[in-house]
């Protein structure tokens, strides 16, 4: 009877969730309604939009959360609104330092890069490290020669510039004390840009995905922190910090304050909370941004999936830039802390 009974257990599906999920984030912060312009508020609306819809095309035709995470994130890291990619802030040194991971939840197989200055798309070279070489981490030169060697499209460091970041570096390194490096080699001419706050704002993208097959994964591209020095990275290449997958809990993308994160491995614990502890998706989410991150002085926050097709997201800043859609549901995008 007891064989019998772990049989019929086994063969019941554990939910009846949707076949496909996905949830986006596009950086948290201080991100109010009397801060944004009308004209950058649609403009993030309509990023957010486009970059669920493109996940939705791919899941939506059976393919791969890998897949999706993949495309999302290389939309995002082409539009400068985000701090990924092509809008990505500047170092210290008047350099776009590039970070980005990726996890596959069916084999908890992993692949990251940080530092990345010549690699249009960091999360294809995230993939491409995960896939291709022996490795999980790779940095710097290596990653980018790594990349090329893979048949990654290679751009000139100018290629990454934005007024706005350039601006964002020049007053950043005014009130800090420190001399402005030379304008980029290559970089256009100054010319007006979309003003955006960008106030205690961090620009990460993320995604995370459940497809049809049952399989959950986590991706993550970051340009870092204005000003950063001394070859400073985050939390966003760290497996289990700021990225984290796994089909026995969940997927994770995180935003925020890195040290913070690095330190609580948030993605990994929240997965953690879910596998052993049986909390629900949204409750080991809270638990570990709005209590432990909170009570240790870090902000920012994460999206999450769990292979049943739950989706969360918290964040214990003002704003978040966000988006989610499953099967058979109408996509939601928020960025305001009393949207839903």
């Amino acid at each position: 009877m007891i064989a019998l009974a772990a049989i019929a257990l086994t063969a019941t599906p554990a939910l009846a969730g949707p076949k496909w999920a996905i949830a986006i984030h596009g950086g948290a912060g201080v991100i109010e309604r009397k801060d944004l312009t009308p004209e950058a508020e649609a403009a993030y609306r309509t990023a957010m939009a486009r970059a669920v819809a493109t996940g939705i095309a791919v899941l939506d035709k059976g393919g791969s959360a890998m897949d999706a995470v993949e495309a999302v994130i290389r939309e995002m890291e082409d539009d400068p609104l985000f701090n990924a990619g092509r809008g990505a802030v500047f170092t210290a040194e008047g350099r776009n330092e590039l970070d980005a991971a990726v996890m596959d939840g069916a084999t908890l197989k992993a692949g990251s890069v940080a530092g990345v200055t010549r690699t249009r798309h960091p999360i294809s070279l995230a993939r491409a490290v995960m896939e291709r070489s022996r490795h999980v981490m790779m940095i710097g030169a290596g990653a980018d020669a790594f990349a090329a060697s893979a048949g990654l499209e290679q751009v000139e460091p100018s290629w990454f510039f934005t007024e706005r970041r350039w601006a964002q570096l020049e007053k950043a390194l005014t009130d800090q004390g420190l001399p402005v490096p030379p304008r980029p080699q290559g970089a256009p001419a100054p010319h007006a840009f979309l003003v955006i706050p960008d106030d205690r704002k961090f620009g990460t993208v993320g995604v995370v995905a459940l497809d049809t097959a049952g399989n959950v994964a986590a991706g993550t591209s970051t340009g870092g922190m204005t000003a950063k020095r001394w070859g400073r990275v985050g939390d966003a290449p760290i497996i289990g910090a700021g990225t984290y997958a796994s089909n026995q809990s969940c997927a994770v993308s995180a935003t925020g304050t890195g040290e913070y994160f690095i330190r609580l491995t948030v993605a990994s614990e929240i997965c953690a909370l879910v596998q052993y502890k049986g909390l629900t998706l949204q409750a080991a989410a809270d638990t570990v941004i709005q209590g432990r991150l909170t009570a240790l002085g870090g902000d920012g926050g994460v999206v999450a999936l769990a292979p049943d097709g739950q989706v969360a997201w918290s964040f214990n800043t003002t704003g978040m830039y966000r988006a989610r859609a499953a099967e058979g549901q109408t996509p939601v995008v928020s960025i305001y802390k009393d949207e839903p």
